[in-house]
């Protein structure tokens, strides 16, 4: 176990930031009585961090920035709680892949240099266990990288985390980007380019292995960028992923928020913000080539994961399955004895998944 709790963190993500990108998230924001100790704190040291970012810079620029890379990542999609940890978990044992990982999130300026430092540090520091869900938390595990360009950018919809009262706000600008500015669409593309880049190198890796369910509503942002791109969409039991959803939330949002939101506000906004990622997506996979999407159950995916992750290599014509069968069967195997939460289905959650979401239900054929 890490020498901190990670709901007694004295300081936020943001400490990882650059100052510009630190500024361009908080400035003109209301930052709550209770919360500015633990704002002035992530401040502070987000300051004095950000003094050494032009080290790392000069570093990518001089070796990574026109390094020509492959151009057609795979993608993991699908709202939050639909079980895309465990397969980017699963495919990550192909050591073809390169991803962002657990480090790199909180401290994307201080990869190319300084890692072995910070990363020590911060191994040293945090829980070994997500509280949410008790899935493995280690600094060189893979993870989404949202969590990365909310600290390399201002226009991120992990900007929640610390400003709930926006969330629908941001949820059309940074989500599904329908209301972003042009500067917003660009800063998001150049942003994640380069977080690629510096992952691949990280890692070693030769193809990007993205698993970010922010993603599922930028498809056609995504195919601009890398138009032969790869997309794997996890759709879960509605009834589960809600409640799932709003535990996660409620629970990981303690130490990072500087305001304080309702557990009824952040219940309404997690039933809408389902229902407009759902429809972004549904929108636009259409523009997604021939042969480039495969969508999944995650229920069939547990029942039989090695024979679906064979599928999808199948599908999207993904080199290299043989290779790494044995590494992806080991893992498997380490996870048998793994107990999920169980979920209880009580008469409230039932009334609002069936007005609020009855489109996922029908489309999908989930039953209680």
């Amino acid at each position: 176990m890490g020498l901190l709790e990670f709901q007694k963190l004295p300081v936020n993500t943001l400490v990882g930031a650059d100052w510009q990108t630190f500024k361009g998230i908080t400035q003109r924001q209301c930052i709550e009585k209770g919360y500015k100790t633990k704002y002035q704190l992530t401040k502070a040291v987000c300051r004095l961090l950000s003094i050494l970012k032009p080290i790392q810079d000069r570093r990518y620029n001089k070796r990574l920035k026109d390094a020509d890379m492959n151009m057609e990542p795979v993608f993991i999609l699908g709202h939050w709680r639909s079980g895309t940890t465990f397969v980017h978990n699963v495919l990550a044992h192909d050591k073809h892949f390169g991803y962002t990982t657990t480090y790199q999130t909180v401290f994307p300026h201080m990869m190319m240099w300084g890692q072995p430092f910070f990363k020590k540090t911060m191994a040293w520091l945090m829980p070994d266990k997500r509280p949410t869900d008790n899935m493995e938390l280690n600094v060189d595990l893979p993870q989404e990288e949202e969590f990365a360009l909310s600290n390399m950018m201002p226009c991120s919809y992990y900007n929640f985390w610390f400003l709930p009262k926006n969330m629908l706000e941001y949820c059309d600008r940074f989500l599904t980007m329908k209301k972003a500015t042009p500067e917003e669409h660009q800063a998001f593309k150049d942003t994640f380019l380069k977080l690629i880049k510096i992952s691949l190198w990280n890692t070693k890796g030769t193809q990007f292995l993205s698993k970010n369910p922010p993603h599922t509503g930028k498809v056609k942002e995504i195919l601009e960028m890398f138009p032969n791109a790869k997309f794997i969409y996890l759709m879960r039991n509605p009834y589960t992923v809600f409640e799932s959803t709003r535990s996660f939330f409620n629970n990981t949002i303690l130490p990072l928020q500087l305001q304080k939101i309702s557990p009824e506000e952040m219940e309404n906004n997690i039933l809408e913000v389902y229902t407009r990622l759902y429809h972004t997506y549904e929108e636009e996979k259409k523009h997604i080539p021939a042969g480039n999407l495969i969508e999944i159950k995650f229920e069939d995916f547990e029942a039989d994961a090695l024979g679906t992750t064979e599928k999808i290599y199948r599908t999207l014509n993904i080199p290299g399955f043989e290779a790494a069968q044995a590494d992806i069967t080991a893992y498997l195997e380490k996870k048998k004895g793994y107990k999920k939460n169980a979920y209880k289905y009580d008469p409230k959650t039932v009334e609002l998944v069936e007005k609020h979401w009855d489109f996922a239900l029908k489309q999908w054929d989930y039953k209680l």
